[in-house]
């Protein structure tokens, strides 16, 4: 009788444990807690596998960007096709993680950061408007992401805009036929640019200079010293600007790039604007935060208020 009521006091205290951790929502004291539940790799989630490959054909498409517009443009815009994707894959297997939202939103901003690199020195007349989009993109973004999680909470996801803070950017981040045209567009705008680049005429003219005859006849012909400037400008580096103009120069038709170019500048420009907003919005909340800290705080500290003994009038 003692050995049974031993064990029954045993198991009673055991059960105790396991309700006073839950009590105290400490849930690693239990031990069958954890067992109840598979080991899950988040590094392995569809989604972020997804995301893996999304990177892969990034940076195959960067590979292949300064003289391959065709392959480069496919295998960039399945890369944007996948970003669609990964969200999908995440509901559906219930695989939603903050590791996977910030890779996607990291390979977002790298990838288009990348393309507008190139597009400024295509275009180089452009290259502070290029840089300011750039600038824009990533000051946006990372403001928002980080006054969502210092001002939400570290379980806020950024996509929770409350609609009294910005009906725009509530109904851009919740609703996914606006994201998905807006994301998709504002990407095929530059896309749209990238080849223009291939399908106008020598970017650079100053960059080709024509050599004259009267040089080449005298350093090649006349004299049996070869002037290795002279073979620079006939031979020229395959990888050098104006070398790659050339190979770029009226590779393909331009037609269909200004039309996808004309139809995705409306969308391209609201996207800016929406940046605008959010960076702006950011900023105010970071503020709000800033404001209640200070007061919390006792800040700013109240000085005594001391009355000066009035003058005398002189009278």
């Amino acid at each position: 009788m003692d050995g049974v009521r031993t064990r029954r006091q045993a198991a009673a205290g055991k059960s105790k444990t396991a309700v006073a951790a839950k009590s105290n929502g400490d849930a690693a004291t239990d031990p069958t807690a954890e067992a109840d539940y598979p080991y899950e790799n988040i590094f392995l989630f569809w989604p972020n596998l997804i995301g893996y490959s999304r990177i892969v054909l990034a940076i195959a498409s960067l590979y292949y960007m300064p003289l391959h517009p065709r392959t480069c443009s496919l295998l960039y815009s399945v890369s944007c096709i996948l970003d669609a994707l990964d969200g999908y894959a995440a509901r559906y297997f219930e695989q939603s993680t903050r590791f996977g939202a910030v890779l996607d939103m990291v390979t977002d901003r790298c990838t288009t950061a990348c393309l507008i690199v190139f597009l400024s020195t295509a275009f180089p007349r452009w290259a502070i408007i290029f840089q300011g989009l750039v600038a824009l993109d990533l000051a946006s973004h990372y403001m928002h992401m980080y006054a969502t999680l210092a001002m939400g909470g570290s379980d806020t996801s950024h996509k929770a805009v409350d609609r009294s803070r910005s009906w725009l950017l509530n109904l851009y981040y919740t609703n996914k036929t606006v994201l998905f045209v807006f994301c998709a567009l504002n990407e095929l705008f530059f896309i749209a640019l990238y080849l223009l680049s291939f399908s106008s005429p020598i970017l650079q003219p100053s960059l080709l200079k024509p050599i004259a005859p009267d040089v080449v006849n005298n350093g090649l012909y006349e004299t049996a010293q070869i002037n290795s400037s002279i073979l620079r400008q006939i031979f020229a580096n395959p990888h050098s600007a104006a070398a790659l103009e050339m190979a770029r120069a009226n590779k393909m038709d331009s037609f269909w790039p200004w039309v996808l170019a004309g139809i995705s500048f409306p969308v391209m420009a609201g996207k800016q604007i929406i940046n605008v907003i959010q960076l702006v919005k950011a900023s105010k909340w970071l503020a709000e935060g800033d404001v209640k800290a200070r007061r919390a705080a006792g800040l700013p500290r109240r000085r005594p208020v001391t009355l000066k003994s009035a003058k005398p009038s002189g009278r």
